[in-house]
């Protein structure tokens, strides 16, 4: 059967905000077309670029040693937890996404994806602000539960922002469920069969770095 590809990343700029109070990523050269053809032969170049960025930029995943110190980092990330999995989205309006938005939804073993529409303020200085969407602690705890294999959101946290505990983080990352933030185009799979993969790079010592993530749907 045919299937159709859906691109669910940010793009990444120079100088670009993805999180309120975090820097920009910086993208330059490290070698330049025109520096290249200094060391190769005539009709023949290359381009090497550089970016300086901290890992919670664009689109980016969650592994426990995000939260945790004894939690398992990027490159102890299994395959199977970001690659392939069934996508269960939720299409919610609410901004206190409670256990009750759950009812009816397909947990176990899949990527549980909230499509709240907070990515149509990706770029404005809206998209950071306290009022975004956020999935409740008891939600989170519902998700671990029910065997939750990865839960995804467009929007800037998947916690409630205006103080300082991080009860969805907590919960899932000591349930090694992984998170990915800053989803777009979710709106795109509400009512379709998809599978969702979000793979970041394999690096050891870090828990949290930017993926591509994206769904095969049926065409």
């Amino acid at each position: 059967m045919p299937r159709t590809l859906i691109d669910l990343s940010h793009e990444i700029d120079h100088g670009m905000s993805t999180y309120p109070g975090l820097p920009g990523p910086e993208i330059s050269d490290h070698l330049s077309r025109d520096t290249s053809r200094e060391h190769y032969d005539a009709g023949t170049e290359f381009h090497i670029g550089r970016i300086s960025m901290v890992a919670n930029t664009g689109t980016y995943l969650d592994t426990p040693a995000h939260r945790y110190p004894d939690g398992h980092d990027l490159a102890a990330l299994p395959l199977h937890a970001v690659t392939d999995l069934p996508a269960a989205v939720v299409a919610t309006r609410d901004r206190a996404i409670g256990p009750e938005t759950l009812d009816g939804v397909e947990v176990e073993g899949a990527a549980v994806l909230f499509a709240t529409g907070w990515d149509r303020h990706w770029g404005t200085e809206g998209y950071g602000a306290s009022e975004h969407p956020f999935v409740t602690g008891e939600t989170a705890e519902l998700l671990a539960e029910r065997g939750a294999a990865l839960v995804g959101i467009d929007s800037v946290n998947i916690d409630d922002t205006t103080g300082g505990t991080r009860p969805a983080h907590s919960a899932l990352l000591a349930a090694e469920i992984p998170i990915v933030e800053h989803l777009t185009g979710l709106e795109q799979l509400v009512g379709r069969s998809a599978r969702f993969s979000a793979v970041p790079p394999k690096i050891r010592g870090m828990g949290t770095f930017t993926v591509r993530a994206f769904a095969v749907v049926d065409a």
